[in-house]
C-alpha cells in the first residue's frame, strides 16, 4: 500500500485530500506545517508528498530545499491557491514532480498520484539495475588462487550477519572490493554503502565528516549537515585507512559503536544510528596499539572478523585472469576491440614486482591498451618498454 504525506496549514484541504486518497486505498499522514512535514519525511518513507506552497514559518519552497538537503527523493507534488507560471517553474526547478492549483480537481489528483508512483518505481528499478551493473563491474573479486577462494568463502559466510569486519592488506590489494562485496551480499544491500577515507580527511574535519555538525558549530558551518553515520543509516559504513584516524575521532567512533548513538559536532542531542561497520587498514594495528597510536578497545570492537587480502606478489597465479578481466573492461571503456596478450608479454607481467598490487596491474593494462597499435597484440617488447615494471 502506497504511503502519502500531505503538508498543508489548512485543515479543510488536508481533510478533503485525505478523504480522496484513502478512498482509493492509499495510506495517508498529515502535517500542519512545513517543519512537521520535513520531520515526518525524514522519519518515514513516503511514496508521494503533497505540499502547499504558501505556509507560515516554512513555506513549500523551503520544504523542497530541506528535503533535497536530506537526500529524500520522494516525488513531491506542490499545491497552491495562488498558482502562477513563475511559482510552478520555480518549484519544478527545485525538484518538485508536479504543480497543481487549488481548488483541487479529483481526477487530476488521482492521475498525478498514479504517474508519481510509476515514476518512483521506475527510479527504484533504474537504481537497482545500475547498482547491479556497478557491482558486477567494480566489486568482482577475480582470481582462483587458494587465498582468494578462502576470502570469497569467508565473505559469503560473514556477509549475511551484522558482524563488524576489519580488512587488512597493502595499498591497492582490493580491500574496498571486499567491503563492497560484504555489503552487496548482506541483508542491508538495498541501503547505502558509504565510504570514508580516514587518511584523506584532515584530523580537524574528520569528526564533522563522520558525525555531522550543527549550524554555527564552527566558522564555516553555515547550515546543519548530516555526517556519514547518518547517511549510511540502515546500510554499511566503510571506514577505509582507519589506522590514520585521529585519537579524538577514535574515541567518538568507539562510543558510537558501543551505544549506537552519535552527537553532531556542536550539538547536544543523541541521534540513534543503525549501521554496519566495515573497516580497513594497510597498517599493523597491533604495532600501532603498542606505540599508543591506536586504541586497543576500538581495535577489538572493529575486529570481530579479520580478513587479510594478500599482496599480488603472493598470488601470481591470478595475474592472467586479472589481466583478461581488466582487458575486457578497459577495451570496452575505450571503444576498442578486445585485445590479446602474447605469451612473452604475460610472462613479463607474471614475473614483475607488483609493489602497487592490483591497482598497479590495472594501470599497466590500461597503458598497454592505449599504446598498442590498432589490430596488434600486446607484446612483450611494449610491456618491457612502457610498462614501467620492476622485476
Amino acid at each position: 500500500m502506497a504511503k502519502i504525506l500531505i503538508i498543508d496549514d489548512e485543515a479543510p484541504i488536508r481533510a478533503s485530500l485525505r478523504e480522496i486518497l484513502e478512498y482509493e486505498g492509499y495510506q495517508v499522514q498529515e502535517a500542519e506545517n512545513g517543519m512537521e512535514g520535513v520531520r515526518l519525511a525524514t522519519k518515514f518513507a513516503y511514496d508521494v508528498i503533497f505540499c502547499d506552497i504558501k505556509m507560515p514559518e516554512m513555506d513549500g519552497m523551503e520544504v523542497l530545499d530541506a528535503l533535497s538537503e536530506k537526500l529524500i527523493k520522494t516525488c513531491v507534488v506542490m499545491i497552491s491557491g495562488h498558482g502562477t507560471v513563475e511559482a510552478a517553474v520555480q518549484s519544478l526547478k527545485k525538484g518538485a514532480y508536479d504543480f497543481i492549483q487549488k481548488p483541487l480537481d479529483l481526477n487530476r489528483i488521482l492521475l498525478t498520484v498514479r504517474h508519481a508512483l510509476e515514476q518512483g518505481e521506475l527510479v527504484k528499478e533504474t537504481e537497482r539495475l545500475n547498482r547491479k551493473i556497478q557491482t558486477e563491474r567494480s566489486t568482482a573479486i577475480v582470481g582462483n588462487s587458494s587465498a582468494i577462494v578462502e576470502i570469497v568463502e569467508m565473505i559469503c559466510t560473514v556477509a549475511p550477519t551484522d558482524a563488524r569486519v576489519l580488512i587488512t592488506g597493502g595499498n591497492g590489494t582490493g580491500k574496498e572490493l571486499v567491503a563492497r562485496q560484504l555489503h552487496e551480499l548482506s541483508t542491508r544491500h538495498d541501503a547505502p554503502f558509504i565510504e570514508v577515507n580516514c587518511a584523506a580527511i584532515p584530523s580537524e574535519l574528520i569528526e564533522s565528516e563522520l558525525f555531522g555538525h550543527e549550524k554555527g558549530s564552527f566558522t564555516s558551518a553555515i547550515k546543519q549537515r548530516k555526517g556519514k553515520f547518518e547517511q549510511a543509516e540502515g546500510g554499511t559504513l566503510f571506514l577505509d585507512e582507519i589506522g590514520d584516524m585521529s585519537p579524538s575521532a577514535q574515541a567518538k567512533v568507539l562510543r558510537a559503536l558501543q551505544e549506537n548513538k552519535i552527537i553532531r559536532v556542536g550539538g547536544e542531542k543523541e541521534i540513534p544510528v543503525n549501521v554496519r561497520i566495515v573497516a580497513a587498514t594497510n597498517k599493523d594495528l597491533r604495532s600501532e596499539i603498542q606505540s599508543g597510536q591506536f586504541r586497543e578497545d576500538l581495535f577489538h570492537r572493529l575486529a570481530v572478523i579479520l580478513l587479510h587480502v594478500p599482496a599480488l606478489n603472493e598470488r601470481r597465479s591470478d595475474i592472467p585472469v586479472l589481466v583478461q578481466h581488466f582487458l575486457e573492461g578497459i577495451c570496452e571503456q575505450h571503444g576498442k576491440v578486445l585485445m590479446e596478450v602474447t605469451s612473452e608479454a604475460m610472462k613479463h607481467l607474471e614475473q614483475a614486482n607488483w609493489t602497487g598490487n592490483i591497482r598497479e596491474l590495472r594501470n599497466v593494462v590500461e597503458r598497454m591498451v592505449i599504446l598498442t597499435p590498432k589490430g596488434e597484440k600486446i607484446s612483450g617488447k611494449l610491456v618491457k618498454q612502457f610498462g614501467g615494471l620492476s622485476e
